[in-house]
């Protein structure tokens, strides 16, 4: 004869039971939310930006970024200087491949270049983690959504956007360069900056 628990038993193990469950916790497979805020990088913060209103596209000018290492990227302020915006992600492997490039230019740039990377439709953690990996030294805001892309009608990674120093948008080479050569090109090309 099989036996039920008793109304008195269920409610005596019910707090045992629940006491496991708080609130702070994440159900299983999904992630617990982390701000940019309070995640400790070795990157630098966003650089600052010209108190004056951008050229930016209307589609993206309303976007306002957060950034690894403190401050934010705000598109409705000009940069001040030419910038390249580079959209990555922890989980792209053109990304990753791409990503020496980027950094090798902003090792070149220095002052007459700013290089701003995007941390696009990724997590905090994988993110931070996947810069720290990468060796990343430049700047880089967080876009969990991917709404800057989304608002250039960009799909897929990786990206770069070129913004001219009124922050209008220059050029934007969808997909990854090859080589740190094609990359220099495109700077010279579309911001008109030797390297």
């Amino acid at each position: 004869m099989t036996r039920f628990p008793t109304l008195a038993t269920i409610g005596v193990l019910l707090p045992v039971v629940l006491a496991g469950c708080g609130t702070d916790d994440a159900p299983p497979g999904e992630d617990v939310p982390v701000a940019v805020a309070d995640v400790d990088t070795d990157l630098p913060p966003c650089p600052d930006q010209e108190p004056e209103r951008s050229a930016v596209d209307p589609a993206i000018a309303d976007l306002a970024l957060d950034c690894f290492g403190g401050g934010s990227l705000e598109l409705a302020l000009a940069p001040g200087s030419p910038t390249v915006l580079n959209l990555w992600a922890s989980w792209c492997g053109p990304c990753r491949e791409e990503l020496p490039f980027v950094e090798q230019l902003a090792a070149a740039a220095a002052d007459r270049v700013r290089v701003v990377g995007v941390a696009s439709q990724d997590g905090v953690p994988q993110a931070s983690s996947f810069a720290a990996d990468a060796g990343l030294t430049f700047p880089s805001a967080f876009d969990a959504e991917g709404r800057l892309a989304a608002g250039l009608g960009l799909t897929g990674l990786p990206h770069s956007v070129f913004l001219a120093a009124d922050g209008s948008v220059a050029h934007v080479e969808v997909g990854a360069v090859d080589s740190y050569d094609e990359l220099r090109g495109l700077v010279a090309e579309h911001l008109g900056v030797q390297l």
